[in-house]
């Protein structure tokens, strides 16, 4: 269960954020009283804390002044009445994740406090090397594997994590590379300071700069006010660069000054800021086939890969691929309420014959759906996808169903036959999982448009994602 801590006077914030979530597996906790949130915190296990500047005890920076004692990684998030640069400012350089405003826009409150709940998670959770723990394993995520590819992956982690050298994380799509970087930075000397994801791929040129090194005041259209960048707001942290091959040669220009003497200036500004960062990057993309191109800069690389790890396909991981089916089965069973013991001896071959584009997300997301779909105990050939057989296989619905009935009159046959108690929540799963796979594949995976379409804010549309366990890769057509 999510727990989110709303602290304001007036509690005009407070039902703000539980509108946001209602319905949903989010729990609101609210407070009027300063005096009560050090307790609340040790009492519960806050995911994320909004807290008003402006309360009648004491002022809301000399609180998380306090709570910063006791958490240093609680996302705190402040609600201010007035646009204060000054008073923003002080609050992000105590390690805010962000503040917001008033009057608050609905949308904009939850897409910030889903961004900072995964964030909170990004740090929070562990990551578990130790291969022989996957079979106890409950909690956190694991690095499943025990192939002499991901055994050297592990001592590779365990080499650097300790050292206060950047990293360069290298694999295709889907293979892992976030858990790699939040397992080093869990191991690392900086695991008690913040760990900000950026991903490189997902904003434009201007807005990547902004929320790197921050902005000031008219540096662009939309830049009402002063903004700090997370090389700022994550001093003496870690900051995770995922697909560092997208950003453009002006800032892989103002990356390489911050790494070379941990300077830089906001958009627009002239103001030096000094930082203490370590920088761990990600790419699926062939830097030196992009230095050659002059698509980047070979100075930037060099800097970026003081360390370097490859994580290999899910197709070259030797004897990983059951393991990890098992694993996932009693992830999923416990995610789903099902009881699903194994896959036919048929299944596993098509598992095993199949390439694996996606790798481990890919994966997930195929055993997912087919235990979604699936009536018996056995995952038969049946209830996988199509793309693991080389196209649509038409027996599946001819053969079981008759041709004339629809996808979703055949599930509800199934929800039926197996005696559902919660038929409502998996159909509205079942129907949300085509329509946003639908939806992502008809804009080529964009997420900003595909959420306009959808009506839905796109840090919704990313926690649907997760939680369906829905990737781009499995949905855009053509996607290599």
């Amino acid at each position: 269960m999510t727990q989110i801590l709303v602290v304001d006077d007036d509690r005009a914030v407070a039902r703000l954020v539980q509108r946001c979530f209602e319905g949903s597996d989010v729990e609101v906790l609210t407070s009027q009283r300063a005096d009560e949130v050090i307790p609340l915190i040790e009492k519960h296990t806050i995911d994320v804390l909004l807290l008003d500047i402006m309360l009648p005890e004491i002022s809301g920076l000399d609180l998380a002044r306090q709570i910063r004692k006791i958490d240093s990684k609680l996302p705190i998030i402040f609600v201010t009445g007035r646009d204060d640069s000054e008073t923003t400012i002080e609050a992000m350089k105590l390690g805010a994740y962000d503040y917001l405003v008033k009057p608050l826009d609905v949308g904009m409150v939850q897409e910030l406090v889903e961004r900072a709940i995964e964030n909170r998670r990004l740090m929070h959770e562990p990551v578990v090397l130790t291969p022989q723990q996957a079979d106890d394993h409950e909690s956190g995520d694991l690095l499943v594997g025990r192939s002499p590819q991901m055994l050297a992956v592990y001592k590779e982690v365990g080499r650097v994590a300790a050292q206060n050298v950047n990293v360069l994380i290298r694999g295709e799509s889907g293979s892992g590379k976030e858990l790699i970087a939040r397992a080093i930075y869990q191991h690392s000397n900086r695991n008690n300071q913040p760990f900000l994801a950026v991903n490189c791929a997902a904003l434009s040129e201007t807005l990547l700069e902004s929320e790197l090194f921050g902005h000031e005041k008219g540096a662009f259209t939309g830049a009402d006010s002063r903004r700090i960048g997370k090389f700022e707001q994550c001093n003496g942290g870690t900051i995770f660069l995922d697909e560092v091959g997208d950003m453009s040669l002006t800032i892989q220009a103002k990356v390489l000054r911050l790494l070379q003497d941990q300077r830089f200036e906001r958009l627009g500004g002239t103001e030096t800021i000094t930082t203490d960062v370590r920088i761990i990057s990600a790419t699926n993309r062939d830097l030196e086939e992009m230095i050659a191109d002059g698509d980047f800069r070979l100075d930037l690389f060099h800097r970026l890969k003081s360390f370097e790890i490859a994580i290999p396909p899910l197709r070259d991981r030797d004897g990983d691929l059951e393991q990890l089916v098992q694993y996932f089965l009693k992830q999923f069973n416990r995610q789903l309420g099902k009881e699903i013991t194994g896959l036919s001896a048929e299944s596993l071959a098509r598992l095993k014959a199949y390439d694996w584009p996606g790798n481990i997300r890919e994966l997930q997301g195929v055993l997912r759906k087919s235990m979604l779909m699936a009536t018996s105990t056995v995952l038969a050939p049946e209830w996988l996808p199509p793309e693991l057989f080389g196209g649509p296989t038409p027996s599946r619905s001819s053969e079981s169903h008759g041709s004339n009935e629809d996808a979703f009159d055949i599930f509800l046959a199934q929800l039926e036959s197996r005696g559902s108690e919660d038929m409502y929540a998996e159909s509205l799963e079942w129907m949300e999982q085509r329509l946003l796979s639908f939806v992502l594949d008809k804009t080529g995976g964009n997420q900003s448009k595909a959420a306009a379409l959808l009506g839905i804010t796109r840090g919704s549309l990313r926690h649907k994602m997760r939680a369906l366990g829905i990737t781009v890769e499995q949905v855009v057509k053509g996607d290599d």
